[in-house]
């Protein structure tokens, strides 16, 4: 498996103990291991914000980018939507926040019960739409942050890193979402 993901992530040369090691610090600590494609993502995006912070969730990476004041703070490995339920594209500016809450797929008409129907509890959660995309943690999807996309939607973090985005990231920080085939996200929905 090591060396598949170091084939994937372009890092066949650093050899199979090096990526292992790296690979495990990643998946202990919720931070990702350095990527090439990165570095396209140190430019702030062009968004206002009147908090000081702004978020890019980059689909191409599956990384989060966070500035603070026009620094980087924080990259975080991310999931987001499925190829089924996919996150739309666009700028998103937080809400409310729940240190922990119920999700459920009854909220937008799949019942629990059914194949595609869920109820899960998650913690650090910050709403990003009405319509029921969050960032939030999700501890069993550890293990595809930076590499693929698993949620109905919302985009996923560890639980370290939700807990930095519910403490940090006031009402109205801009997060903004690129690369991914679900569309255009209409502000306010």
């Amino acid at each position: 498996m090591t060396a598949m993901i170091a084939g994937r992530r372009g890092t066949a040369r650093m050899g199979a103990a090096v990526t292992a090691t790296a690979l495990a610090f990643s998946l202990a600590t919720g931070v990702a291991a350095a990527k090439p494609a990165a570095a396209a993502q140190d430019t702030t995006p062009p968004v206002a914000t009147k908090t000081g912070w702004v978020a890019l969730a980059d689909d191409a990476s599956h990384q989060m980018t966070v500035w603070h004041n026009g620094e980087v703070v924080r990259k975080m490995p991310i999931s987001m939507g499925s190829a089924k339920h996919p996150t739309p594209n666009g700028t998103y500016y937080t809400m409310e926040k729940y240190s922990h809450m119920v999700m459920s797929s009854a909220t937008y008409g799949v019942p629990v019960n059914s194949a595609e129907g869920y109820e899960t509890p998650v913690d650090w959660a910050t709403r990003m739409s009405w319509s029921g995309i969050f960032v939030h943690a999700a501890p069993w999807s550890v293990a595809q942050q930076g590499y693929s996309n698993v949620s109905h939607g919302c985009i996923n973090v560890s639980t370290s890193n939700g807990k930095f985005i519910y403490d940090n990231f006031p009402s109205g920080t801009p997060i903004v979402v690129r690369g991914t085939s679900g569309g255009t996200y209409v502000p306010g929905s």
